[in-house]
């Protein structure tokens, strides 16, 4: 009978020792869960504060391409704008020449008078002259017996006239104008200096 008690001590020792290790190994297993659920979370929150990153640098990145393609097409505007301007400089610095090759043409009678080989060497400066302002885009206006535009003209006197439709109307060119292409824009550079024509009923 004693026997029995021993055994039953026995197996009792046994089976606390059992409960405690299962204590032991579920405490364990609690411990790793913790650790594991915080390095889990330390895990998600360092990935979205990666994402976080990665989405203000991929931000910034487009903001600075876009950046850079403005600035591009600024740059680019403004080199043609400022091409733009010295070829009209060019051209206005060429003007006077013009007017010099045209007043000496338009006095007809002197100019039957000279020599004419002379006035054809002079003819065909005055045509080179105007071969240079057409590859620059540029033509005359001569707007003799159209109506006065003063976009256009600057009527600098006026005659009477009989006829009432010719109020207005440009009866003379003192000075041509001229005008200036750049891609699909026109520009009047220098406007057409006139007499227009006056009734007085």
């Amino acid at each position: 009978m004693v026997n029995m008690d021993k055994e039953n001590d026995e197996v009792d020792l046994e089976v606390t020792d059992e409960e405690q290790q299962m204590k032991k190994e579920d405490s364990e297993i609690i411990d790793i869960e913790e650790e594991t659920g915080d390095k889990l979370k330390k895990l998600r929150d360092k990935l979205a504060h990666c994402e976080k990153e990665k989405k203000q640098i991929l931000e910034d990145s487009q903001r600075a391409k876009a950046d850079f393609l403005n600035a591009r097409k600024r740059l680019e505007e403004e080199r043609v704008r400022d091409r733009a301007y010295y070829r009209k400089q060019h051209v206005m610095e060429m003007l006077p020449l013009c007017d010099s090759f045209q007043m000496a043409m338009s006095n007809t009678e002197v100019w039957e008078k000279a020599d004419k080989v002379w006035r054809t060497g002079i003819e065909g400066i005055n045509n080179q002259l105007l071969k240079i302002l057409e590859s620059y885009g540029v033509e005359s206006i001569n707007p003799k017996g159209e109506h006065f535009n003063p976009h256009r003209h600057e009527a600098i006197g006026t005659e009477n006239v009989e006829d009432e439709k010719m109020k207005d109307v440009i009866l003379s060119v003192v000075q041509s104008g001229y005008e200036m292409t750049h891609g699909t824009d026109t520009e009047v550079i220098r406007p057409a200096r006139v007499i227009t024509g006056t009734f007085n009923e």
